[in-house]
């Protein structure tokens, strides 16, 4: 009988994030000798690293981070599954993942998968962390935000959970007050745009030959067709662009007659969700 405990086995789960069973068999393997074993989980995920090239990794987490008021940065990074994505080691990789962001400057996928992370690259380190828990784990995206003030908001949609979405704004000093207010509507209330300038010409032109079709489908006569589509865009406007929507703390005014309220200019913003 292999020379380990129970307490052993749950102490290097901690320390890898591996399954029981993979544990068992490498303090097995190792007569009991907890530092053998962790080689061995990591020897052996390695080797499997490419077996799980064709499974999904839509589980996860958002780490971010805003630097001196100026720069935002959002990563997310990806497990299979979420027992991984709140095991505690897990966890700690992601936010060393972010550190390296931020100390790169690194603002592309490309960028940040090369920069250095301990002893090697992120790369390196995602590689050896996908062996030792045993799962595919993808850094998916990064992205920073600039601005006179940026403000960051990580929302957890489920309390057993680590942060599922992640919004960065972008304002200038007057809306420090309510910029925080503002990044949990948009985590809320999902918005597209930030106004209807920023709707793309081919999506606009899409939405209004899409509205037509309809309109003329229930039988209202052409001459009345692009009335009733400038309504319904007006409808599409309040649905998907940040400033015509119904703020959430306060649904009798729009995002943007509180920002002109407030005196303040919102000049951009990203909504990042784990998977979507």
């Amino acid at each position: 009988m292999a020379n380990f405990t129970a307490a052993d086995v749950k102490a290097l789960r901690e320390q890898t994030g591996a399954g029981m069973m993979d544990v068992k068999k490498a303090l097995t393997e190792a007569d009991g000798d907890q530092a053998k074993a962790l080689e061995i989980i990591r020897l052996k995920g390695l080797k499997s690293l490419s077996k799980r090239e064709d499974r999904v990794a839509s589980a996860g987490l958002l780490v971010g981070t805003v630097v001196d008021d100026k720069a935002g940065i959002l990563v997310e990074v990806n497990s299979e599954t979420d027992f991984v994505a709140k095991n505690q080691k897990f966890i700690d990789f992601a936010h060393s993942v972010l550190e390296s962001a931020v100390n790169s400057g690194a603002a592309t996928l490309e960028d940040l998968l090369a920069a250095s992370h301990e002893e090697g690259t992120v790369q390196d380190a995602l590689n050896t962390m996908g062996a030792v828990i045993g799962e595919k784990l993808e850094i998916r995206r990064i992205v920073r935000l600039e601005g006179e003030l940026v403000t960051l908001y990580l929302h957890q949609t489920s309390p057993d959970l680590p942060a599922q979405v992640g919004v960065l704004v972008s304002t200038d000093e007057a809306g420090r007050e309510i910029a925080h207010d503002v990044a949990m509507h948009i985590a809320a209330y999902q918005p597209m745009y930030l106004d209807r300038d920023h709707v793309p010409a081919d999506v606009l032109a899409q939405e209004r030959s899409t509205l037509e079709k309809i309109t003329l489908q229930e039988g209202k006569p052409e001459n009345i067709v692009p009335k009733i589509v400038e309504g319904r865009l007006n409808a599409y406007f309040k649905d998907n662009c940040l400033v015509d929507q119904e703020y959430a703390r306060d649904p009798s005014k729009t995002v943007g007659q509180v920002l002109k309220e407030a005196g303040a200019t919102l000049t951009d913003f990203v909504r990042l969700h784990v998977g979507a």
